[in-house]
């Protein structure tokens, strides 16, 4: 299996059953998905409805899918019948199970990349996808998927009385169908007045409502700011092989503190030790401090991803920049958190906006990763950034 679609089936997992992600990250190109999964179940302490043989089965499933969208497409039909009568592929009632966060997390970037026609071929899928990335907050891990959903139209309920009243007249009895229609008339014409000064109401209280309610979405906008990440410009003083993980390096990094930090990074498959060594990286120094696989990490370096992550390197600061000074970006002032709390999700929610561009300078939103001398970039454009 493709070792990005297994890391986002894992990061799904995790979030689904609560458990910190790291522990299960490193080796994850190494480990079978289906040991993946009773990994992360059986560290969460939970226990589940669904079957592990059924949810295997959708894991076989999920082993099985294309990485192209269109190859995709004939799985998503298949999947679109399965989700005719459900709700979700297994658990009780509304609950999503395992294999719905893994079968979603699979194929999130195939049906993100499905064009308009095609979603409308499999509506099935698209209730349930929008469905899981709402009720598992997994929009704001990966990217949220566009679904258009129906609009309730409020025309339809102001012409029904007139309807009624269409229908009364016609079962009148011959000889009174002048004056029913009349009346009729008369009362479509107050219930009328009554729906149009009822929704002149509700229209009034929405407007009263708008501003806290954009007051919300703005202290939501800045408790999800990219200034929250203390972002530093690192040079790479020493890096070796992780001691008990082929998939891990551990560099030590001078952020300009008077002593280096150490960082355990999954770049072992990407970079050799001699390829980091005396190179500026960039790194979030804010991070909470932990051991993976019992070497202690002090930061995560920013790393830039194709696609199909089978290119993966270490942003580059311009040369110049100095080790420890903080990336910034224009238009956006707040100071970082002296340390981000895990349990807040604060970097998941950050890092899909995360990219390099065409040019492949690195950006938040589209603005640049700046430093004092230039912005930071990789050879990857249009990357993702974690």
């Amino acid at each position: 299996m493709d070792p990005k679609r297994k890391q986002m089936i894992v990061s799904g997992l995790c979030k689904h059953f609560s458990v910190e992600p790291e522990p299960f990250l490193g080796g994850v190109g190494e480990t079978d998905i289906k040991k993946l999964y009773s990994n992360v179940l059986n560290s969460s302490g939970k226990e589940v409805s669904a079957p592990k043989e059924e949810v295997f089965q959708w894991l076989e499933f999920v082993e099985g899918l294309p990485l192209d969208s269109t190859a995709c497409f004939p799985a998503l039909e298949q999947l679109n019948g399965e989700l005719v009568t459900k709700s979700v592929l297994l658990g009780k009632g509304l609950t999503p199970s395992g294999a719905d966060i893994a079968v979603f997390s699979a194929l999130h970037s195939s049906v993100r990349g499905l064009p308009d026609s095609d979603k409308k071929k499999v509506p099935h899928v698209m209730r349930w996808v929008n469905y899981i990335q709402n009720r598992e907050e997994l929009s704001e891990l990966f990217g949220p998927i566009p679904v258009e959903e129906p609009e309730f139209d409020f025309e339809v309920l102001r012409s029904a009385p007139k309807l009624e009243a269409d229908s009364n007249a016609k079962n009148v009895a011959p000889g009174q169908g002048s004056k029913t229609v009349d009346k009729s008339e008369t009362q479509q014409s107050n219930k009328k007045n009554e729906s149009q000064k009822k929704a002149s109401k509700e229209k009034e209280a929405s407007q009263e409502k708008k501003k806290p309610a954009e007051t919300a979405a703005t202290d939501k906008d800045k408790e999800l700011s990219v200034s929250l990440l203390n972002i530093q410009v690192g040079l790479i003083r020493k890096a070796w092989k992780h001691p008990s993980a082929d998939s891990l390096l551990v560099e030590e990094i001078d952020v300009g503190e008077g002593k280096v930090r150490q960082v355990v990074s999954g770049l072992a498959k990407f970079c050799s030790p001699d390829d980091l060594t005396n190179r500026l990286v960039v790194l979030i120094t804010n991070v909470k401090p932990g051991k993976l696989r019992d070497v202690l990490s002090e930061g995560l370096v920013l790393c830039a991803s194709n696609e199909d992550h089978t290119v993966v390197e270490p942003l580059l600061p311009p040369e110049g920049a100095k080790p420890g000074e903080r990336v910034s970006f224009s238009g956006i002032e707040g100071k970082p958190e002296e340390v981000l709390n895990p349990k807040k999700k604060q970097l998941e929610k950050i890092t899909p906006n995360l990219f390099t561009d065409e040019k492949g300078v690195a950006t938040y939103k589209g603005i640049p990763f700046m430093t004092s001398a230039g912005p930071c970039s990789s050879k990857i454009p249009k990357a993702t950034i974690k």
